[in-house]
């Protein structure tokens, strides 16, 4: 069956990071969507994934990335792919919200080693 998913109808809802909001939209082993938020001024750990990349597509605000030492500023409608193996975090360095789109291939689930 064909279904919209929205953050409104979404049933997979969670928490994570320093008060940050996040919608579970697909849950596979090969691949992981999520659409997150992050409030004002909160931070995610340094950490890196082994076998996952990620795709961050902002759809609101300015994301600030730490990856391998290197800050990688992007904003809305504007995409950043990471590599597996890389060290990162995503920031909202700023006095609004941020929210995107997370893609991960494969899942993140048991694939995260925190570096902080």
């Amino acid at each position: 069956m064909n279904e919209i998913l929205s953050k409104e109808n979404c049933l997979n809802q969670y928490k994570w990071g320093d008060n940050c909001d996040g919608w579970n939209f697909v849950s596979k082993p090969e691949a992981g969507i999520k659409q997150e938020l992050m409030p004002a001024k909160t931070a995610e750990k340094l950490h890196y994934h082994t076998y996952a990349e990620q795709f961050f597509f902002i759809l609101k605000g300015e994301a600030t990335f730490l990856i391998e030492d290197e800050t990688v500023k992007v904003s809305a409608n504007a995409g950043l792919q990471i590599k597996n193996g890389h060290k990162h975090k995503i920031m909202n360095e700023t006095d609004h919200d941020l929210e995107f789109i997370l893609f991960s291939y494969p899942s993140t689930q048991n694939d995260r080693t925190d570096c902080e």
